[in-house]
């Protein structure tokens, strides 16, 4: 706990600092750096020969849809077709996902011996995840250079606080299993504390960085949805360790295991809140 404890309090000033003080590019390299070391670990649940093989098909899909999707700042600013194409598909990916994680281990004859299919969650779960974050702190950066960074903060704020909020409410109130076969730990009680956490944490987040929702009901029902989507998200990545009968994705970082072990519940957060939050 204190090695955790000492890495979250050296990489969350970090993380904010990339978040507002990296330029468009710059901070889209970085998400980028990040996705790929997030295709390294998932090569873990593919099966493959070597790792390397393992990370072929995803780098050229990712590369494929760098060909096809606009990120100059003029169209991810002004949001085309297509990326709310690609939100929509990781929001769709996400749906299906949980469905998969809650019904597991039935539903893992399904998918666990085509290796195909493990490559292809790991590119629903990845590429949406980087297109969604860059497109979200793409947002009216021609007027407000920090809007965007703010709307990326919120949903890490929203999703950290549903952790802990979890956390906390499990340790103290948990009884009912929400899927004990992926995640013995996490109760119903416990996603019920997370979402009053993010609710609280999103209302003060919102209207400290002056964010424009319709209206205050739709800022709380995509709250809403983005957080049970989240703790969905973290069931998502615990299902495929335990096939994989991996413990953590890598141990890249000190006392917290690899880079898919942090992100697990963002992948699925900024998808689900991108999409919803530039419809709605």
């Amino acid at each position: 706990m204190k090695q955790r404890i000492i890495t979250a309090l050296i990489l969350a000033p970090l993380v904010i600092l990339g978040i507002f003080c990296l330029p468009l590019p710059w901070f889209m390299l970085f998400i980028a750096a990040v996705t790929f070391i997030g295709f390294w670990e998932w090569t873990q649940f593919t099966d493959s020969t070597s790792r390397m093989m393992g990370l072929l098909p995803a780098i050229v899909v990712a590369a494929a849809s760098a060909l096809v999707i606009p990120f100059d700042t003029i169209s991810l600013n002004l949001v085309d077709s297509i990326h709310i194409e690609v939100l929509g598909i990781g929001t769709g990916w996400w749906i299906l996902a949980s469905g998969l994680a809650l019904s597991f281990p039935k539903s893992s004859v399904l998918w666990k011996n085509s290796k195909v299919l493990r490559h292809t969650f790991g590119m629903l779960t990845l590429i949406p995840f980087f297109w969604s974050i860059v497109i979200l702190r793409a947002q009216y950066i021609d007027i407000n250079e920090y809007y965007g960074a703010k709307l990326v903060m919120f949903v890490c704020l929203i999703v950290w606080a549903a952790d802990s909020g979890a956390y906390f409410a499990g340790k103290s109130f948990g009884k009912r299993k929400m899927a004990p076969n992926v995640s013995p730990n996490k109760t119903i009680e416990g996603l019920i504390g997370g979402i009053i956490a993010a609710l609280f944490v999103a209302w003060l987040a919102a209207t400290w960085f002056e964010l424009e929702f319709s209206n205050t009901p739709v800022m709380i029902a995509i709250t809403l949805v983005t957080v049970v989507i989240s703790v969905l998200g973290d069931l998502v990545e615990s299902m495929f360790k335990r096939v994989s009968k991996i413990k953590d994705s890598s141990n890249i970082i000190p006392g917290h295991g690899g880079v898919l072990d942090r992100i697990d519940s963002l992948t699925a957060a900024f998808p689900v809140f991108a999409l919803l939050y530039l419809v709605f």
